[in-house]
């Protein structure tokens, strides 16, 4: 059963209506058995355009809405990648060329057939748009001039793809269950072109997926909602309706849980986590996510720049202090660019709150009498108390640190155009390989503000390493899988060195939900959530 947009509507005004004072029981169930509302934090979205938006929010909402050539099962992600809308693929002797056999009797929401000439539009469209996250698809040296024959359909049912090298096909893969390469509805997209823009300003607001879901509306920083497509091809879908709230408060996200006005809260404290815990109507899921919180030094500031000042910083994290308190149960220490049970994974922790050692070390750095730097972060609560942290002990070392707030989309503004000192923040990776962490981290072939490299976070920082990014080059085409878990393994020691990049912690999400909710796989460490599984 489909729930009408007024009945809908309706539901969601007598949840949100409910007396705050009254105790939650089932009968009083706001949300609909087949609707599920969650809140989040989606103020990081800047484009709902698959081939544009590179944000945990945006990615999430890509997740549902489009498919992918290779994904994932959500009931056994560790079971690697699968055939998607590719039902097989084979790869040539030398190693550079992938056959996708699509899948048949798969439609857009459109209703038009799912073909290869589709998967050849988008991924060319990738590449043509050069968004920030197209470097996950360019990395294999397809450019606008050679695309049209290093992404070709050769019928409706056959795609072939041609890398200018020799890869780990598993890598190759990889990248291919990434969001950016969604596949759109040409048809559609290519109706709503306008003066050469592949369609681009309409699919910031629109969507043209085969994915479970598709877009009814989006209201920039407040929600966006999803209907059921119907006669998905993974399976059957019991949530004909999501609706994701922008709710940036912890508090307020536990109390309409608690209320039954939402069914999933995904920013919750540890405190307010705690608070759940004698709730029967409620329980908490942990996983482990590939996120790691961090912070980085802009290379272009003089005092900044400098090695010894790079090193002090790390000294003046609080790690296990944070950990231990508002972190707790959410964050774990993790000091590696590589998230744990990724291949080449690093447990080492070299740094400790050592202020002596950071004082030391400014001095040698003629530093001595501490500066005045600027921290700017998401307005997120978690990371606004670690920066807050981090402004406590960086003044113990006579550095007197300022902090500046901004949405998502703000912050990651002046972080993409390398307009900052150091900046605060949360990276996840894009698809389940170590390249995509090495790639970013530590490879930068061009450091020039015109390169616009905005996908790698070395570039942002305007860290130029040459020899590294050779490094990261070799370690993505090394076959032998023991050897290559060692290269990177070597590469993250010399990184905790060097690197102007503080790697902190890693994420340990704890996804609270009412008790009748089942299915909510939020990804784990190697992709996005997915809507479509839940029941209740």
């Amino acid at each position: 059963m489909r729930f009408q947009r007024s009945l809908l509507a309706a539901a969601l005004s007598t949840a949100l209506a409910l007396p705050m004072t009254l105790p939650f029981t089932q009968a009083e169930a706001a949300t609909p058995p087949n609707m599920l509302v969650i809140a989040n934090r989606i103020d990081d979205i800047v484009s709902l355009d698959p081939h544009e938006l590179f944000e945990f929010a945006g990615t999430d909402y890509a997740n549902n809405v489009y498919d992918t050539l290779v994904v994932f099962d959500p009931a056994d992600l560790s079971s690697g990648y699968q055939p998607g809308l590719a039902e097989s693929w084979s790869v040539s002797e030398d190693g550079k060329t992938f056959t996708f056999k699509m899948r048949s009797g798969i439609s857009f929401h459109s209703g038009n057939p799912v073909t290869a000439k589709d998967a050849e539009y988008s991924l060319r469209r990738v590449v043509a748009l050069e968004k920030t996250p197209s470097f996950i698809l360019t990395q294999f040296g397809f450019n606008k001039e050679n695309m049209a024959e290093t992404i070709r359909a050769t019928d409706d049912g056959t795609l072939v793809i041609t890398t200018d090298k020799k890869y780990a096909p598993s890598f190759v893969l990889n990248c291919f269950t990434a969001a950016v390469a969604s596949i759109v509805d040409s048809k559609t997209v290519q109706e709503h072109e306008k003066d050469g823009d592949w369609g681009n300003e309409w699919l910031r607001t629109n969507s043209a997926g085969s994915g479970a879901y598709k877009l009814i509306n989006w209201k920039p920083n407040e929600s966006y909602s999803l209907q059921a497509a119907g006669n998905y091809w993974r399976g059957d879908v019991a949530m004909q309706r999501v609706i994701v709230r922008h709710i940036a408060e912890s508090s307020a996200q536990r109390l309409l849980l608690e209320k039954g006005d939402i069914d999933v809260a995904r920013n919750l404290s540890p405190e307010d986590v705690a608070g759940l815990s004698s709730d029967e109507n409620v329980k908490v899921e942990d996983t482990l996510r590939g996120r790691i919180m961090y912070f980085s030094m802009n290379q272009k500031d003089p005092v900044l720049s400098k090695p010894k000042v790079v090193e002090a910083l790390k000294y003046l994290v609080d790690y296990k202090g944070m950990e231990g308190s508002f972190l707790k149960g959410q964050y774990t220490v993790h000091q590696a660019f590589l998230p744990l049970t990724y291949m080449g994974e690093l447990k080492d922790q070299p740094y400790s709150f050592d202020v002596d050692k950071a004082k030391a070390l400014l001095a040698e750095a003629g530093e001595g009498d501490g500066f005045e730097v600027e921290l700017i972060v998401r307005n997120a609560q978690e990371r606004v108390e670690i920066s807050q942290s981090l402004q406590n002990t960086f003044a113990q070392a006579g550095i007197t640190a300022t902090i500046t707030q901004g949405t998502g989309k703000q912050t990651l503004g002046k972080y993409r155009s390398r307009d900052f000192q150091i900046y605060v923040g949360l990276w996840g990776p894009d698809y389940p390989d170590p390249h995509t962490n090495a790639d970013t981290f530590a490879n930068n072939p061009d450091n020039s503000d015109e390169a616009q490299l905005t996908g790698k976070l070395a570039w942002r920082n305007a860290w130029d390493i040459p020899e590294m990014t050779k490094r990261t080059d070799a370690a993505v085409q090394e076959t032998d899988a023991k050897v290559r878990a060692q290269m990177y393994v070597d590469i993250q020691k010399d990184f905790q060195k060097v690197a102007p990049f503080a790697p902190m912690f890693q994420q340990v999400q704890q996804n609270a939900m009412r008790a009748n909710v089942n299915g909510f796989n939020p990804g784990a460490a190697i992709t996005a959530v997915f809507y479509w599984p839940v029941t209740k």
